[in-house]
């Protein structure tokens, strides 16, 4: 099984408020869903209820310990059930957030895709998990900017 996660944060790690992301780039949205496509991406229960629908072209799993009624979805109760289906699973699974669900994978990460966002909200309430540079090799995949604002698509890779 090979973990990656992908994000957009920003300057302070923030992600999201009130169930939102704080902010939504197009460019940012075409590089997750090229990304993301034909891979399954996991994600919690408040990542999927914000969602507008079902991430078509990608199996869409969910974790929670709530029950969600969605035949267009794979719904695990726990971490350790999940790991237990996909342990011998070939191929890249992305990780999408949020917060509670990035700190579960963290450790189990071979990549991360992240939009590093130069700006910053205070009023932020969900974040990506801080995680030690040094052990992570970093590349600049592109780089942009929409509204004023400059935002870098980075692969950080765990060095082995």
């Amino acid at each position: 099984m090979q973990i990656s996660m992908i994000a957009a944060i920003g300057k302070n790690n923030e992600l999201g408020k009130d169930n939102n992301l704080i902010w939504r780039f197009k460019e940012d949205m075409k590089f997750f869903k090229d990304t993301t496509m034909n891979h399954p991406v996991v994600m919690g229960r408040k990542t999927f209820e914000s969602l507008p629908k079902v991430l078509h072209g990608r199996k869409n799993i969910v974790l929670s310990s709530k029950k969600i009624e969605n035949k267009e979805i794979e719904v695990h109760s726990s971490f350790q059930s999940f790991l237990d289906r996909y342990k011998n699973y070939n191929d890249e699974i992305f990780i999408i957030g949020g917060e509670s669900i990035y700190k579960l994978f963290i450790n189990f990460a071979s990549k991360m895709y992240l939009t590093e966002i130069n700006a910053e909200d205070k009023s932020a309430d969900v974040f990506y998990p801080r995680f030690n540079k040094e052990d992570w090799t970093r590349e600049e995949l592109y780089s942009s900017s929409q509204n004023g604002i400059e935002f870098t698509h980075v692969l950080y890779k765990r060095m082995k």
